[in-house]
């Protein structure tokens, strides 16, 4: 009976965190879209409901009744295959998301490494679709993908390095409550504005949206798609994106910790914290996606390869020189 119980607790956890962030999901779509129009003085959406609030809402639904086509000269299971990786990989690295001190799904020891590898698995997805639409467009576009993506994980790995080496610790909980006195964004300025730019990147926002590059790629890696299969490729890229703001929240700006916790004021919950510096993140990536022009293909690599990660590891190395010669390393 105690075995039933703990089951029950485990799957209404899920579902209470999933839930929100399918939700969210759908929220932060139409909140992208009115920043682009605030941006280049439009409207946006604004008819479906109040404010346009349902227009995501409307969209699902002609998503849910398209025709799902499949290609006939397709691998057809790996292309079925695609969009449910995606989606399932991008929801289930939430599970080490810590909310507050208490409420985290998993609070596991070594959660920023399973974020890490989570979040790297992605691009099969990607790869997955590309390969067997068997069309030269989805191809291309699933190649870019693929060497974006390791590109900068690279970055994004050493950037993790230098929040490591000032915690001592791998699990995210530890990692926002070192932060208590002094968030990491201030002494790792730098390492912050990188590993924004690389999680652009990462997720395939503008300015470094070459995977679906629409003036040379039609839709890249999602061309062959339609209906609800395209709309979980759709689902997963913003629950990705939401993610990286939350892995930004955590490492940098002090996750679910107020900065004004020294006040009697404060009443904010903690988790409202975290999802308002989420919130913040997400702005940024729509106000450079309105903004920014697309980079070339070249100058994503060079900007990866020479830029990006020299600077990280000559950061890394100032950083561990800093802690080492003021006695600062975690444990001493």
């Amino acid at each position: 009976m105690a075995e039933l119980f703990i089951f029950f607790d485990q799957i209404y956890r899920i579902l209470f965190l999933l839930i929100p962030v399918l939700v969210s999901v759908a929220m932060i779509v139409w909140l992208d879209r009115r920043v682009w129009a605030f941006v280049q003085k439009r409207r946006g959406p604004n008819v479906v409901g109040p404010f346009g609030l349902f227009q995501t809402l409307a969209d699902a639904l002609k998503y849910i009744f398209k025709e799902i086509i499949i290609p006939a000269s397709s691998n057809k299971v790996i292309f079925i295959l695609a969009p449910i990786v995606t989606m399932t990989l991008a929801l289930i690295a939430w599970a080490v998301i810590p909310f507050s001190e208490t409420f985290v799904l998993a609070d596991i020891n070594v959660g920023i490494l399973y974020l890490f590898a989570v979040s790297s698995l992605g691009v099969y997805g990607i790869i997955m679709g590309g390969w067997a639409s068997n069309s030269k467009y989805p191809f291309l576009g699933a190649i870019r993908s693929a060497a974006q993506m390791v590109s900068y994980e690279v970055s994004i790995g050493v950037i993790i390095i230098n929040v490591l080496l000032c915690v001592g610790s791998l699990n995210l909980s530890d990692i926002v409550l070192a932060q208590k006195d002094l968030w990491f964004v201030i002494p790792l300025f730098p390492m912050f504005i990188i590993f924004f730019i690389s999680a652009l990147a990462e997720t395939n926002r503008p300015p470094f949206d070459l995977p679906e590059a629409e003036a040379e790629l039609v839709a890249g890696y999602q061309t062959e798609y339609s209906g609800m299969m395209y709309a979980m490729f759709w689902l997963g890229e913003y629950a990705n994106i939401l993610l990286m703001c939350a892995m930004g929240s955590i490492l940098f700006l002090g996750g679910w910790l107020s900065p004004i916790d020294l006040f009697p004021f404060n009443v904010i919950p903690a988790p409202i914290w975290l999802i308002l510096k989420i919130l913040f993140l997400f702005i940024l990536f729509a106000l450079i996606k309105a903004i920014v022009p697309r980079y070339r293909y070249d100058q994503l690599m060079k900007l990866g390869w020479k830029i990006f990660l020299p600077f990280s590891l000559i950061y890394v190395v100032l950083t561990a020189s800093f802690l080492m010669y003021f006695d600062l390393l975690p444990g001493n």
